[in-house]
């Protein structure tokens, strides 16, 4: 019985997870389209939201603003038709991190600044609050669906499937 459980927990397992990870791999692909293309229009505005963190010279952070979009969409896009999946969640999950400890920053040293994470950023007016508590909860949740696919990279409907370029695991070798 034990052992009929452990089968059928692990037959659902290998089931669901190409499909979680494709929900992974097309949220993922949404957030990094949705906030590349949010700046995309007004890149001084992007490198002013990178400036606000004051931990870049000026001219640095004007530069990073105005690339951010850029990246943000080609992750977004490589996502999106699932090509280069593993190294794109590794890129992902790096540059999470990044804004992950720009905000924990910002929070420390007392900034009250917007993220600029979808649109522009920058200092707040007066009489608004930060929230970095949700943006730093928000970014981890992001975090979370990059793991997942590094950890799991194949997933249906993607070029990296039809290719064979994602490497199999080790548990479906076993099964096939």
């Amino acid at each position: 019985m034990i052992v009929t459980e452990r089968v059928t927990g692990t037959s659902r397992w290998l089931t669901a997870r190409p499909w979680i990870g494709t929900a992974a791999r097309l949220g993922l692909a949404a957030v990094w389209l949705v906030a590349g293309a949010s700046k995309i229009g007004d890149l001084a505005a992007s490198g002013r939201a990178v400036n606000a963190y004051q931990v870049f010279p000026y001219d640095l952070a004007v530069v990073i603003g105005a690339a951010l979009p850029f990246v943000e969409l080609a992750l977004g896009v490589l996502l999106l038709i699932g090509l280069a999946t593993r190294l794109v969640a590794g890129v992902s999950a790096v540059l999470l991190v990044v804004f992950i400890a720009g905000i924990a920053s910002a929070w420390a040293r007392g900034l009250s600044i917007d993220c600029g994470c979808f649109g522009s950023g920058g200092d707040l007016a007066a009489g608004q609050d930060p929230t970095y508590g949700t943006e730093i909860l928000r970014d981890l949740a992001f975090l979370v669906l990059a793991g997942f696919l590094l950890a799991w990279p194949r997933t249906p409907f993607s070029v990296d499937a039809a290719t064979g370029r994602a490497p199999l695991e080790d548990s479906e070798e076993e099964t096939q």
